[in-house]
Parts: structure tokens; C-alpha cells; sequence
């Protein structure tokens, strides 16, 4: 199965092709231009370098969310645009799975944070058991002193990564209670190369979404519609 993978939840822009188990090829940047800059340009080279033919593809990754809002409807318009006009399904992959599968193999509780603003971050709890993925605690939105009481609870050694690592890392530091460390680089940010792998587990158990029907996971409102609700519940009860 080859599989095109897309990621632009985050601050990194990724784009990755693999066939079963191999690699072909991976472009990532974590830079200042806007994934409607990079996507398609970075695919368009990537494409060119290994020499594919998009028509070969058997279906395309895509992170779920939860994510930056403007990341994932990007990244949800590309993925669905490109799956309508080759008549290919999605893979869609919570985004915290794929980011805790750049740690596949360890022994260690892996603890994604991807910053969520308003001093909360996204995040869940993850193992690796018989070489597949454990979900502990699922993906959510909370604040970081929530997560450390969970991860202290586990009462084991634990990885922490995502881009919410440098915003929440003191508070890590103090209040982590259990032996823990931070990713590398290599392994810390969003990778699409580890989203086609989980996606290609995926794929194997049938989990598949006509392009036309894939709608992001967002976890909780964006900033305009919490604002927007504010509002008219400020008018109702001015009403009142």
C-alpha cells in the first residue's frame, strides 16, 4: 500500500511517502512561512524528487486534530481536494497518535504536549505494547497541571514532546515527579513519516473516510466562535 501522508497541525509543514514498511521519501520544514505557502510546494518537489506519479497512491494520511485551526483546515482542504480528484479514501489520525508515534519502540509513558493556548495544551498518554500503540489517556485539551498529576499518577519513567515542550517546560521541571526526559529533535515535532506509518496500521484495520465526508477534530472551539458565543450570551442576558 503506498500511502501520501500530510501534516500542517502544528507549526511544522510535513509531507511523506511510504510504501508498507518503506520510507521513500519525507520533506519537513519548521519554519516562518504559513502551510498554505509550503504545502503543495513542498509535495510538488517531493513528488518530483522520488518521481511519483500521484495516480499510484492507494490513499492519503491526514492528521484529525485536534491542532492549530488554520493548520488543520489546511491540511484538511489538501487532503480532501487531492482524495476527490484521484478518487482515493483518507486515513485520518488523531494528531497527539502520530505525534506519539515518533517514539515507537520505547519503553518509556510518552506524554505529547502541542501548545493550545489559554495556559492548556493538547495532550494524552501513550505506550507501546507488542510493538503497537496504547492509548492511556486519549486526546484532550487541558491544562498542564492536569497532565503532570496524570503522568505522576503512572508512576513511571516518561518522554515528554511536541512544540508545547519549551512553553510548559518549567512547569514540567517542577512539578514532574517521576523520572522523565524531552525528545530530540529529530523525534520531537510532527513527522510525516510516522503519520504514514501509524495511517498504514490504520489502513490494515479498514479505517478509512471517503475524502468528501472527513471533517477535522478540533477538541474545542476557535478563538472567533468562543468570542462569538461570549457575545451573544452577554446580549441574552443584557436581554434578561
Amino acid at each position: 500500500m503506498k500511502i501520501l501522508a500530510l501534516d500542517a497541525s502544528g507549526l511544522v509543514a510535513s509531507v511523506a511517502v511510504t510504501e508498507d514498511n518503506r520510507l521513500i521519501g519525507e520533506y519537513t520544514t519548521n519554519y516562518k512561512k504559513t502551510h498554505s505557502q509550503t504545502l503543495l510546494p513542498m509535495l510538488d518537489q517531493l513528488a518530483g524528487m522520488i518521481e511519483l506519479d500521484l495516480k499510484t497512491i492507494d490513499a492519503i494520511a491526514v492528521t484529525a486534530g485536534p491542532g492549530s485551526f488554520t493548520g488543520l483546515r489546511i491540511g484538511a482542504a489538501t487532503a480532501k481536494g487531492l482524495g476527490q480528484a484521484l478518487g482515493r479514501p483518507l486515513v485520518p489520525v488523531p494528531t497527539v497518535e502520530a505525534i506519539a508515534y515518533n517514539c515507537w519502540g520505547s519503553d518509556r509513558l510518552i506524554c505529547p504536549l502541542m501548545d493550545a493556548r489559554r495556559q492548556q495544551a493538547y495532550t494524552g498518554l501513550y505506550r507501546f505494547e507488542d510493538q503497537g500503540l496504547e492509548v492511556l489517556l486519549d486526546q484532550a485539551a487541558m491544562s498542564i497541571e492536569a497532565i503532570m498529576t496524570r503522568v505522576n499518577e503512572g508512576k513511571r519513567p516518561v518522554t515528554f514532546l511536541g512544540d508545547g515542550v519549551p512553553v510548559f517546560r518549567q512547569t514540567i521541571e517542577d512539578q514532574c515527579r517521576v523520572n522523565y526526559n524531552f525528545a530530540p529533535s529529530h523525534m520531537a515535532m510532527q513527522r510525516a513519516s510516522s503519520l504514514a506509518a501509524l495511517a498504514y496500521v490504520y489502513a490494515q484495520k479498514g479505517r478509512f473516510v471517503a475524502a468528501e465526508d472527513f471533517r477535522p477534530d478540533y477538541l474545542r472551539l476557535s478563538q472567533a466562535e468562543r468570542e462569538r458565543r461570549e457575545k451573544l450570551a452577554a446580549k441574552k442576558e443584557k436581554r434578561n
